[in-house]
């Protein structure tokens, strides 16, 4: 991952309401979520919730699928998963850190 990348998107989680709704999406899984559902699980406002999904949305963290009248989001897998290689590449002086099971998971 490239470092730009990376700053991109540890800007995007650094808010409150962003990381929120990241590990939200996180833990819905493939299905994704609406954002009505989004915006009444984590109490906020819809027109703040639109602003935060187009940061995650332009860090890459996020995707967005049209079904119907609705918009699914749903957590970018593949790049959190590059995201967490990159942060812990070098960690523990090159020695395992945490345990295979943790580290090799693929949502």
């Amino acid at each position: 991952m490239k470092e730009s990348n990376v700053v991109r998107s540890l800007s995007a989680l650094a808010h409150d309401a962003r990381l929120r709704v990241f590990r939200a999406l996180v833990v819905a899984g493939p299905e994704g979520l609406t954002p009505s559902a989004l915006a009444e699980q984590l109490s906020i406002a819809p027109n703040a919730l639109s602003f935060h999904l187009k940061e995650l949305f332009h860090a890459e963290l996020v995707s967005h699928e049209r079904q119907g009248r609705n918009v699914l989001y749903r957590a970018a897998f593949p790049v959190m998963n590059e995201l967490l290689a990159y942060l812990t590449e070098n960690c523990c002086q090159g020695t395992a850190c945490t345990s295979e099971a943790v580290t090799t998971y693929q949502c």
